[in-house]
Protein backbone atom coordinates (compact mmCIF):
# COMPACT_ATOMS: atom_id res chain seq x y z
CA UNK A 1 0.00 0.00 0.00
CA UNK A 2 1.68 3.09 -1.16
CA UNK A 3 2.15 6.10 1.33
CA UNK A 4 -0.30 9.30 0.88
CA UNK A 5 1.05 12.01 -0.69
CA UNK A 6 1.56 15.16 1.46
CA UNK A 7 -1.40 18.28 0.89
CA UNK A 8 1.54 20.47 -0.68
CA UNK A 9 2.91 17.80 -2.73
CA UNK A 10 4.09 19.33 -6.34
CA UNK A 11 4.64 22.67 -4.64
CA UNK A 12 8.45 23.75 -5.12
CA UNK A 13 10.37 25.95 -2.94
CA UNK A 14 13.53 27.37 -3.18
CA UNK A 15 15.22 28.29 0.12
CA UNK A 16 17.45 30.78 0.94
CA UNK A 17 17.26 31.18 4.98
CA UNK A 18 19.33 30.60 7.22
CA UNK A 19 18.95 29.87 11.01
CA UNK A 20 15.77 29.34 12.69
CA UNK A 21 12.88 31.42 11.51
CA UNK A 22 13.23 31.34 7.99
CA UNK A 23 14.47 27.50 7.75
CA UNK A 24 11.05 26.73 10.33
CA UNK A 25 8.64 28.28 7.39
CA UNK A 26 10.25 26.04 4.59
CA UNK A 27 10.05 23.26 7.31
CA UNK A 28 6.84 23.54 7.53
CA UNK A 29 6.48 23.79 3.81
CA UNK A 30 8.76 20.72 2.96
CA UNK A 31 6.97 18.69 6.03
CA UNK A 32 3.43 18.76 4.48
CA UNK A 33 5.10 17.75 0.68
CA UNK A 34 6.42 20.02 -0.76
CA UNK A 35 9.40 19.85 -2.65
CA UNK A 36 12.13 22.06 -1.24
CA UNK A 37 15.44 22.78 -1.98
CA UNK A 38 17.93 24.21 0.92
CA UNK A 39 20.64 26.79 -1.20
CA UNK A 40 23.84 26.66 1.38
CA UNK A 41 26.58 29.04 0.75
CA UNK A 42 30.09 26.74 0.68
CA UNK A 43 31.96 25.59 2.89
CA UNK A 44 30.51 26.60 6.47
CA UNK A 45 26.50 26.17 5.41
CA UNK A 46 23.87 27.41 7.67
CA UNK A 47 24.55 29.03 10.27
CA UNK A 48 22.65 26.72 12.46
CA UNK A 49 24.85 24.15 11.87
CA UNK A 50 27.45 25.77 14.60
CA UNK A 51 24.70 26.30 17.18
CA UNK A 52 23.85 22.84 18.25
CA UNK A 53 23.12 20.87 20.95
CA UNK A 54 25.85 18.34 19.49
CA UNK A 55 25.56 15.23 20.96
CA UNK A 56 28.22 14.80 23.59
CA UNK A 57 29.10 18.52 23.55
CA UNK A 58 31.24 17.57 20.56
CA UNK A 59 30.67 20.29 17.59
CA UNK A 60 30.24 19.08 14.21
CA UNK A 61 28.64 20.92 11.32
CA UNK A 62 26.10 17.80 10.32
CA UNK A 63 25.35 17.20 14.12
CA UNK A 64 23.70 20.48 15.31
CA UNK A 65 20.47 19.25 16.41
CA UNK A 66 18.69 22.87 15.68
CA UNK A 67 19.82 22.40 12.04
CA UNK A 68 18.71 18.60 12.04
CA UNK A 69 15.45 19.68 13.82
CA UNK A 70 14.73 22.57 10.84
CA UNK A 71 15.52 20.88 7.99
CA UNK A 72 13.88 17.48 7.86
CA UNK A 73 12.39 16.89 4.53
CA UNK A 74 14.09 19.16 2.30
CA UNK A 75 16.84 18.46 -0.03
CA UNK A 76 20.13 20.61 0.43
CA UNK A 77 22.31 21.88 -2.24
CA UNK A 78 25.99 24.05 -1.76
CA UNK A 79 26.19 27.21 -3.89
CA UNK A 80 28.54 29.98 -3.70
CA UNK A 81 26.05 32.95 -4.84
CA UNK A 82 29.00 35.69 -4.91
CA UNK A 83 31.04 33.34 -7.96
CA UNK A 84 30.54 34.39 -11.28
CA UNK A 85 29.07 31.02 -12.28
CA UNK A 86 25.99 31.06 -9.93
CA UNK A 87 23.70 33.49 -11.86
CA UNK A 88 22.47 31.09 -14.46
CA UNK A 89 21.99 28.29 -11.50
CA UNK A 90 19.91 30.77 -10.01
CA UNK A 91 17.56 31.80 -12.82
CA UNK A 92 17.33 28.51 -13.69
CA UNK A 93 16.37 27.49 -10.29
CA UNK A 94 13.95 30.94 -9.98
CA UNK A 95 12.47 29.27 -13.21
CA UNK A 96 11.27 26.04 -11.54
CA UNK A 97 9.82 27.43 -8.32
CA UNK A 98 6.84 27.95 -7.17
CA UNK A 99 7.83 29.94 -4.03
CA UNK A 100 11.17 31.41 -3.04
CA UNK A 101 11.64 32.19 1.01
CA UNK A 102 14.64 34.52 1.83
CA UNK A 103 16.02 36.00 5.33
CA UNK A 104 18.61 37.95 4.91
CA UNK A 105 18.76 41.90 5.78
CA UNK A 106 17.15 43.83 3.32
CA UNK A 107 19.06 45.01 0.16
CA UNK A 108 21.66 41.24 0.39
CA UNK A 109 19.41 39.30 -1.88
CA UNK A 110 19.56 42.20 -4.68
CA UNK A 111 23.03 42.13 -4.32
CA UNK A 112 23.54 38.36 -4.15
CA UNK A 113 21.67 38.40 -7.21
CA UNK A 114 18.70 36.78 -5.90
CA UNK A 115 16.26 39.49 -4.98
CA UNK A 116 12.59 39.36 -6.01
CA UNK A 117 13.05 41.88 -9.21
CA UNK A 118 15.48 39.41 -10.78
CA UNK A 119 13.30 36.51 -9.83
CA UNK A 120 9.76 37.81 -11.23
CA UNK A 121 11.26 39.19 -14.19
CA UNK A 122 12.51 34.96 -14.01
CA UNK A 123 9.05 33.58 -13.47
CA UNK A 124 6.32 36.38 -13.04
CA UNK A 125 4.25 33.57 -11.28
CA UNK A 126 6.80 33.65 -8.15
CA UNK A 127 5.70 33.53 -4.57
CA UNK A 128 8.53 35.79 -2.85
CA UNK A 129 8.35 35.73 0.87
CA UNK A 130 11.44 37.83 2.90
CA UNK A 131 11.47 37.33 6.26
CA UNK A 132 13.48 39.99 8.20
CA UNK A 133 14.20 41.84 11.41
CA UNK A 134 12.51 44.96 11.12
CA UNK A 135 10.68 44.74 7.67
CA UNK A 136 11.85 45.82 4.18
CA UNK A 137 11.06 49.55 4.66
CA UNK A 138 10.52 51.81 7.78
CA UNK A 139 13.06 53.65 9.77
CA UNK A 140 14.71 50.73 11.46
CA UNK A 141 15.15 48.33 8.07
CA UNK A 142 18.99 48.00 8.73
CA UNK A 143 19.06 47.20 12.75
CA UNK A 144 20.22 44.07 14.12
CA UNK A 145 18.11 42.12 16.33
CA UNK A 146 17.89 38.73 18.32
CA UNK A 147 15.01 36.79 19.73
CA UNK A 148 15.58 38.84 23.20
CA UNK A 149 15.57 42.41 21.02
CA UNK A 150 12.17 41.15 19.62
CA UNK A 151 10.86 40.34 22.69
CA UNK A 152 11.32 43.62 24.56
CA UNK A 153 10.02 45.75 21.77
CA UNK A 154 7.13 43.34 20.98
CA UNK A 155 5.73 45.06 24.01
CA UNK A 156 4.91 42.48 26.56
CA UNK A 157 8.84 41.64 28.43
CA UNK A 158 8.22 44.67 30.80
CA UNK A 159 5.56 42.98 32.44
CA UNK A 160 7.08 39.91 33.09
CA UNK A 161 9.85 39.00 35.87
CA UNK A 162 9.82 40.10 39.53
CA UNK A 163 8.37 43.68 39.97
CA UNK A 164 10.83 45.23 42.03
CA UNK A 165 13.31 43.98 39.75
CA UNK A 166 14.37 44.46 35.58
CA UNK A 167 12.19 43.17 32.87
CA UNK A 168 12.52 39.11 32.30
CA UNK A 169 12.44 37.42 29.24
CA UNK A 170 10.63 33.88 29.16
CA UNK A 171 13.29 31.34 27.53
CA UNK A 172 13.84 29.84 24.31
CA UNK A 173 13.11 31.02 20.77
CA UNK A 174 9.50 31.35 20.96
CA UNK A 175 9.36 34.90 19.19
CA UNK A 176 11.88 33.47 16.12
CA UNK A 177 9.72 30.14 15.43
CA UNK A 178 5.87 32.08 15.54
CA UNK A 179 7.68 34.28 12.82
CA UNK A 180 8.70 30.98 10.45
CA UNK A 181 5.09 29.95 11.26
CA UNK A 182 3.19 33.48 10.02
CA UNK A 183 5.67 33.47 7.08
CA UNK A 184 4.58 29.92 6.32
CA UNK A 185 0.68 31.19 6.70
CA UNK A 186 1.55 34.16 4.62
CA UNK A 187 3.14 32.31 1.50
CA UNK A 188 0.70 30.01 1.37
CA UNK A 189 -2.26 32.62 1.09
CA UNK A 190 -0.10 34.26 -1.09
CA UNK A 191 -0.23 30.71 -3.43
CA UNK A 192 -3.73 30.51 -2.71
CA UNK A 193 -4.96 33.82 -3.72
CA UNK A 194 -2.40 33.51 -6.84
CA UNK A 195 -4.47 30.40 -7.78
CA UNK A 196 -7.35 32.39 -7.79
CA UNK A 197 -5.73 35.43 -9.67
CA UNK A 198 -4.52 35.53 -13.20
CA UNK A 199 -2.33 37.70 -15.44
CA UNK A 200 -4.78 38.40 -18.35
CA UNK A 201 -1.74 39.17 -20.79
CA UNK A 202 -0.07 35.83 -20.07
CA UNK A 203 -2.95 33.34 -18.20
CA UNK A 204 -0.60 31.96 -15.48
CA UNK A 205 -0.85 32.67 -11.47
CA UNK A 206 0.05 36.15 -10.50
CA UNK A 207 2.79 36.32 -7.62
CA UNK A 208 3.62 38.73 -5.09
CA UNK A 209 6.21 39.91 -2.68
CA UNK A 210 5.64 38.73 0.85
CA UNK A 211 7.36 40.95 3.83
CA UNK A 212 7.55 39.33 6.87
CA UNK A 213 8.90 41.39 10.00
CA UNK A 214 9.81 39.60 12.61
CA UNK A 215 8.95 42.27 15.41
CA UNK A 216 5.49 42.72 14.02
CA UNK A 217 5.12 39.22 14.40
CA UNK A 218 5.68 39.47 18.04
CA UNK A 219 3.74 42.83 18.58
CA UNK A 220 0.51 40.70 17.26
CA UNK A 221 1.17 37.70 19.04
CA UNK A 222 -0.54 35.58 20.92
CA UNK A 223 1.81 35.16 23.94
CA UNK A 224 0.52 38.18 25.57
CA UNK A 225 1.45 40.76 23.64
CA UNK A 226 -1.58 41.16 21.84
CA UNK A 227 -4.02 41.17 24.71
CA UNK A 228 -1.90 43.24 26.92
CA UNK A 229 -1.92 45.97 23.83
CA UNK A 230 -5.65 45.50 23.55
CA UNK A 231 -6.08 46.17 27.68
CA UNK A 232 -3.44 49.22 27.26
CA UNK A 233 -5.65 50.44 24.35
CA UNK A 234 -8.75 50.86 26.22
CA UNK A 235 -7.39 51.30 29.83
CA UNK A 236 -4.13 53.02 29.41
CA UNK A 237 -3.08 50.56 32.14
CA UNK A 238 0.22 48.53 32.10
CA UNK A 239 -0.59 45.79 33.94
CA UNK A 240 2.65 43.45 35.80
CA UNK A 241 3.01 39.95 36.12
CA UNK A 242 5.41 37.17 37.98
CA UNK A 243 7.64 35.60 35.38
CA UNK A 244 5.78 32.44 36.20
CA UNK A 245 2.60 33.55 34.47
CA UNK A 246 1.02 33.32 37.80
CA UNK A 247 -3.03 35.28 37.90
CA UNK A 248 -3.25 35.64 41.55
CA UNK A 249 -4.43 33.35 44.60
CA UNK A 250 -3.44 30.40 45.67
CA UNK A 251 -2.23 27.83 45.10
CA UNK A 252 -1.25 29.20 41.52
CA UNK A 253 2.16 28.18 40.86
CA UNK A 254 4.92 25.51 40.42
CA UNK A 255 5.19 23.55 43.38
CA UNK A 256 8.43 21.08 44.38
CA UNK A 257 6.94 17.40 44.76
CA UNK A 258 9.24 14.20 46.07
CA UNK A 259 10.79 13.87 41.91
CA UNK A 260 10.43 16.97 40.26
CA UNK A 261 7.60 20.05 39.64
CA UNK A 262 3.85 20.20 39.63
CA UNK A 263 1.95 23.52 38.09
CA UNK A 264 -1.22 24.00 39.99
CA UNK A 265 -4.34 26.88 39.45
CA UNK A 266 -6.38 26.23 41.98
CA UNK A 267 -6.75 29.68 43.07
CA UNK A 268 -10.14 32.18 43.46
CA UNK A 269 -13.68 30.22 42.50
CA UNK A 270 -11.55 27.12 42.37
CA UNK A 271 -10.24 27.36 45.89
CA UNK A 272 -12.86 24.56 47.13
CA UNK A 273 -11.34 22.21 44.48
CA UNK A 274 -7.80 22.33 46.11
CA UNK A 275 -9.08 22.34 49.64
CA UNK A 276 -10.84 18.86 48.64
CA UNK A 277 -7.53 17.44 46.89
CA UNK A 278 -5.89 17.90 50.47
CA UNK A 279 -8.62 16.09 51.93
CA UNK A 280 -10.82 18.74 53.20
CA UNK A 281 -8.99 19.32 56.54
CA UNK A 282 -11.45 21.08 58.69
CA UNK A 283 -8.99 23.78 58.94
CA UNK A 284 -9.57 25.33 55.76
CA UNK A 285 -13.58 24.51 55.71
CA UNK A 286 -13.70 27.48 58.02
CA UNK A 287 -15.53 30.32 57.35
CA UNK A 288 -12.42 32.95 56.57
CA UNK A 289 -11.53 30.59 53.70
CA UNK A 290 -14.63 31.33 51.85
CA UNK A 291 -14.17 34.96 51.64
CA UNK A 292 -13.13 36.46 48.40
CA UNK A 293 -10.57 38.49 49.84
CA UNK A 294 -8.77 35.56 51.30
CA UNK A 295 -7.01 35.14 48.37
CA UNK A 296 -5.03 38.49 48.29
CA UNK A 297 -4.29 37.95 51.88
CA UNK A 298 -0.45 37.26 52.10
CA UNK A 299 -0.71 36.24 55.74
CA UNK A 300 -3.55 33.29 54.58
CA UNK A 301 -1.91 32.25 51.84
CA UNK A 302 1.55 31.72 53.91
CA UNK A 303 -0.97 29.86 56.21
CA UNK A 304 -2.25 27.49 53.61
CA UNK A 305 0.86 26.72 51.66
CA UNK A 306 3.54 26.43 54.63
CA UNK A 307 0.73 24.44 57.14
CA UNK A 308 -1.29 22.48 54.74
CA UNK A 309 -0.68 22.15 50.64
CA UNK A 310 3.35 22.38 50.89
CA UNK A 311 3.52 19.53 53.41
CA UNK A 312 1.13 17.51 51.61
CA UNK A 313 2.49 17.50 48.08
CA UNK A 314 6.13 17.34 49.54
CA UNK A 315 5.05 13.84 50.70
CA UNK A 316 3.88 12.61 47.12
CA UNK A 317 5.53 12.27 43.56
CA UNK A 318 4.69 13.96 40.69
CA UNK A 319 2.36 11.36 39.31
CA UNK A 320 0.68 11.09 42.55
CA UNK A 321 0.15 14.60 42.96
CA UNK A 322 -1.41 14.56 39.38
CA UNK A 323 -3.58 11.93 39.79
CA UNK A 324 -5.42 13.53 42.72
CA UNK A 325 -5.64 16.92 41.31
CA UNK A 326 -7.50 15.43 38.30
CA UNK A 327 -9.61 13.81 40.50
CA UNK A 328 -10.60 17.06 42.20
CA UNK A 329 -10.62 18.47 39.04
CA UNK A 330 -7.93 20.78 39.75
CA UNK A 331 -6.10 21.97 36.89
CA UNK A 332 -2.53 21.48 36.99
CA UNK A 333 0.11 19.52 34.91
CA UNK A 334 3.37 18.40 35.61
CA UNK A 335 6.75 20.48 34.87
CA UNK A 336 8.15 17.34 32.46
CA UNK A 337 11.48 17.21 31.40
CA UNK A 338 12.57 16.30 27.70
CA UNK A 339 13.34 12.51 29.04
CA UNK A 340 9.45 13.05 30.44
CA UNK A 341 8.44 13.83 26.70
CA UNK A 342 9.95 11.13 25.52
CA UNK A 343 8.02 9.12 27.11
CA UNK A 344 4.89 10.62 27.28
CA UNK A 345 2.36 8.54 26.98
CA UNK A 346 -0.46 10.75 25.00
CA UNK A 347 2.35 12.00 22.84
CA UNK A 348 3.53 8.61 21.80
CA UNK A 349 0.24 7.65 21.53
CA UNK A 350 -0.51 10.18 19.26
CA UNK A 351 2.63 9.83 17.14
CA UNK A 352 4.20 12.94 17.88
CA UNK A 353 7.61 11.47 17.43
CA UNK A 354 9.08 10.14 14.05
CA UNK A 355 12.40 8.48 13.73
CA UNK A 356 15.29 8.67 10.85
CA UNK A 357 18.90 7.79 9.90
CA UNK A 358 21.07 10.70 9.26
CA UNK A 359 24.17 9.74 7.91
CA UNK A 360 25.96 11.79 9.85
CA UNK A 361 24.05 11.82 13.02
CA UNK A 362 22.98 8.39 13.44
CA UNK A 363 19.40 7.39 14.39
CA UNK A 364 17.38 10.29 15.51
CA UNK A 365 13.74 10.87 17.24
CA UNK A 366 12.26 13.95 15.79
CA UNK A 367 9.67 16.15 17.63
CA UNK A 368 6.85 15.13 14.38
CA UNK A 369 3.99 16.80 13.21
CA UNK A 370 2.60 19.83 14.48
CA UNK A 371 -0.84 18.85 13.74
CA UNK A 372 -2.60 16.33 12.08
CA UNK A 373 -4.34 15.89 8.29
CA UNK A 374 -6.09 12.87 7.64
CA UNK A 375 -5.63 12.60 3.90
CA UNK A 376 -2.88 13.87 3.43
CA UNK A 377 -0.64 13.05 6.84
CA UNK A 378 2.72 14.83 7.87
CA UNK A 379 5.50 12.36 7.56
CA UNK A 380 9.36 12.02 7.65
CA UNK A 381 10.73 11.62 3.50
CA UNK A 382 13.97 12.80 4.63
CA UNK A 383 16.01 13.61 7.17
CA UNK A 384 18.01 17.00 7.19
CA UNK A 385 20.19 17.79 3.92
CA UNK A 386 24.45 17.07 4.42
CA UNK A 387 25.85 20.31 3.27
CA UNK A 388 25.87 20.00 -0.59
CA UNK A 389 24.30 16.89 -0.41
CA UNK A 390 21.62 17.06 -3.58
CA UNK A 391 23.82 19.78 -5.24
CA UNK A 392 24.87 17.48 -8.14
CA UNK A 393 21.35 15.66 -8.42
CA UNK A 394 19.44 19.16 -8.64
CA UNK A 395 21.13 20.39 -11.19
CA UNK A 396 21.31 17.87 -13.37
CA UNK A 397 17.03 18.18 -13.00
CA UNK A 398 17.57 21.62 -14.30
CA UNK A 399 19.31 20.39 -17.28
CA UNK A 400 23.39 20.76 -15.76
CA UNK A 401 25.78 17.52 -17.64
CA UNK A 402 27.77 16.06 -15.62
CA UNK A 403 30.50 18.11 -17.08
CA UNK A 404 29.03 21.02 -16.26
CA UNK A 405 28.78 20.11 -13.10
CA UNK A 406 32.34 19.17 -13.11
CA UNK A 407 33.43 22.58 -14.33
CA UNK A 408 31.56 24.66 -11.54
CA UNK A 409 32.89 22.41 -8.52
CA UNK A 410 36.26 23.19 -9.95
CA UNK A 411 35.42 26.62 -10.15
CA UNK A 412 34.12 26.55 -6.69
CA UNK A 413 30.69 28.34 -7.72
CA UNK A 414 29.21 24.65 -6.05
CA UNK A 415 30.13 22.19 -3.73
CA UNK A 416 29.90 18.55 -3.44
CA UNK A 417 28.90 16.66 -0.34
CA UNK A 418 31.60 14.04 -0.19
CA UNK A 419 33.63 15.94 -2.59
CA UNK A 420 36.48 16.96 0.07
CA UNK A 421 36.44 20.36 -1.28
Amino acid sequence: MSMPEGALTGLKVLDFTHYVAGPYCTKLLADYGADVIKVERPPEGDGARRMGPYPGDEPHPEKSAQFLHLNTNKRGIALDLKQGGAGSIVDRLGAWADIVVESFRPGVADRLGIGYERLRAVNPAIVYTSISNFGQTGPYRDYRGSEIVFYGMGGEMHSTGLADREPLKLGGNVGLYQAGAVAAVATMGAVLAGSFCTDVDQDVPTGQHIDVAILETQLGSVDRRQSALLAHQYTGELSHRPASGGSGGYPNAVYPCLDGYLQINGSRMYFPRAVAMLGNPRELTEDRWKDPSSQGDPEMQEEFEGGHFLPWILERTRAEAWQTAQENRVLSGPINTMADLDVDPSFNARGVFAEGDHPAAGHLRYPGRPFIMNASPWRLRRTAPLLGQHTAEVLRELGYSDADIGRLHAARVISLSGAGD
